[in-house]
């Protein structure tokens, strides 16, 4: 439909969408957050539900504890190994549609203790990842910032298609295997339908090493 029309039909009291549109919108405007925590970032993700920012105006007005209430995950604090099985194990428990908000440099990469042999280099190596977050602790406003990103990435989002999003492809899994402890670290030690490490090829030239393609 043409935008002046519809703009013109909106001012009348009647309002014109799609299918697409209206479950979209339902959507993003209605995310319920996992009640779950981790660590320092944690603290910025409460502070976020308060009255000074007050996620409830975007739609997360409560957070559910129980993961079977829940579709939003947000991953806030520094991941151990001790509990990257629970968390995989909670994300499972998530009905669909569910996504994942990666929040601080703990959760991204493992932060200041990524050199810690108990510290997880990312949650991405086992869950998918829709929003990432950087800061350490990111602040409340970095919060709303990426929730209103996943909202915008929601609202785009088509309902059939090649890029329908992974819950309406039934080929996509719904839930991914849970790491246990194996003789040296956790096994497997990444998820390889999420994970795939970057590549990098470093051409030296004469002897000059600093080239990096």
């Amino acid at each position: 439909m043409d935008e002046a029309l519809k703009h013109e039909l909106g001012r009348q009291g009647v309002i014109a969408t799609t299918m697409q549109e209206l479950y979209n919108w339902g959507r993003k405007s209605s995310l319920w957050p996992l009640n779950f925590g981790l660590a320092c970032c944690a603290i910025e993700m409460i502070a976020t539900t308060m009255a000074r920012y007050d996620l409830a105006r975007f739609g997360a007005e409560v957070f559910r504890p129980s993961p079977r209430q829940a579709d939003l995950m947000i991953v806030a604090g520094t991941i151990t190994k001790k509990m990257a099985p629970q968390i995989v194990r909670l994300y499972n428990q998530m009905p669909e549609p569910k996504y994942v908000i990666s929040m601080g440099a703990c959760a991204i990469s493992g932060g200041p203790f990524k050199q810690g042999y108990n510290v997880l280099k990312g949650i991405d190596r086992y869950i998918p990842i829709d929003i990432y977050i950087p800061g350490c602790p990111p602040r409340p406003e970095a919060l709303l910032e990426g929730f209103m990103e996943l909202q915008k990435k929601i609202e785009v989002q088509p309902l059939t298609g090649d890029n329908r999003p992974r819950h309406l492809n039934a080929a996509e899994p719904s839930e991914f295997p849970i790491p246990k402890f194996g003789e040296h670290d956790l096994e497997p030690s990444k998820n390889p339908d999420v994970w795939h490490p970057p590549l990098v090829n470093i051409s030296l030239a004469g002897n000059d090493d600093s080239g990096i393609a």
